[in-house]
C-alpha cells in the first residue's frame, strides 16, 4: 500500500498548496484575478479534503497500527496528518459558510492570511515527517529541532498550547458566522 499512499498524497498536497497561494493572493488583493482565484477556493479545499481522506486511510494501511503506535516517528506523522486534514476541512467550512464576505474587512483578510499560512506550515511539517518515514529526510527537520521538536521523539503539546487550540476551535466558526452575518 506504500506506493498507493505515496501516489495519493500528492493530490491533497497539490490542492492545499494551491489553496494556500489562493488565500494569500485573495487576502492581499481585490483584483479580478484574485476574485477569480477565490471562486475556485472552496472546490480546491473540498477536493483536498476528499483526496486527503483517501490518502489518510491508505496511509493507515501502509504499516500495521501497532507499528505506527509504537514508533514516535509514526505517531508524529499520524498526528500531523490528522491535524492537517482536520485543519483544512475546517478552513473549507469557514470559507464555504462565510462566502465571499470573508474578504470584506481587513481583519477577516488578516485572519484568513494567518489561517492560510498556518495550514501551509502544517502541510509542510506533515510532508517532512512522512518523508522521514519513506526514507527521504529533509533540511526542515533541522528547523524543527531548533524550535524544540525532535521528529524521532513523540511530540507532546504543552498545556497552554491546548488552551490556544481550544480557543482557535471556538474562534474559527465564530469568524465564519460573523462573516456570513455581515454579508
Amino acid at each position: 500500500m506504500g506506493p498507493y499512499h505515496t501516489m495519493l498524497i500528492h493530490f491533497p498536497v497539490a490542492f492545499w498548496v494551491t489553496a494556500t497561494v489562493i488565500i494569500f493572493v485573495r487576502a492581499l488583493s481585490s483584483g479580478g484575478l484574485a476574485q477569480a482565484f477565490d471562486r475556485v477556493l472552496v472546490p480546491f479545499l473540498f477536493l483536498g479534503m476528499v483526496s486527503g481522506i483517501a490518502a489518510w486511510f491508505v496511509g493507515t494501511m501502509v504499516w500495521p497500527a501497532d507499528t505506527l503506535q509504537t514508533s514516535p516517528l509514526g505517531r508524529n506523522h499520524m498526528m500531523a496528518a490528522s491535524w492537517s486534514l482536520a485543519y483544512w476541512t475546517v478552513l473549507m467550512a469557514i470559507r464555504w459558510f462565510a462566502g465571499p464576505a470573508i474578504w470584506d474587512t481587513v481583519l477577516n483578510r488578516v485572519i484568513m492570511l494567518l489561517l492560510g499560512g498556518l495550514g501551509g506550515v502544517l502541510l509542510i511539517i506533515t510532508a517532512t515527517i512522512g518523508g522521514h518515514l519513506a526514507g527521504s529526510a529533509t533540511y526542515l527537520t533541522e528547523i524543527l529541532r531548533m524550535i524544540g521538536w525532535e521528529v524521532y521523539a513523540t511530540f507532546y503539546l504543552p498545556d497552554w498550547m491546548l488552551l490556544v487550540l481550544v480557543a482557535l476551535i471556538v474562534l474559527m466558526p465564530v469568524v465564519a458566522w460573523l462573516g456570513r452575518r455581515s454579508a
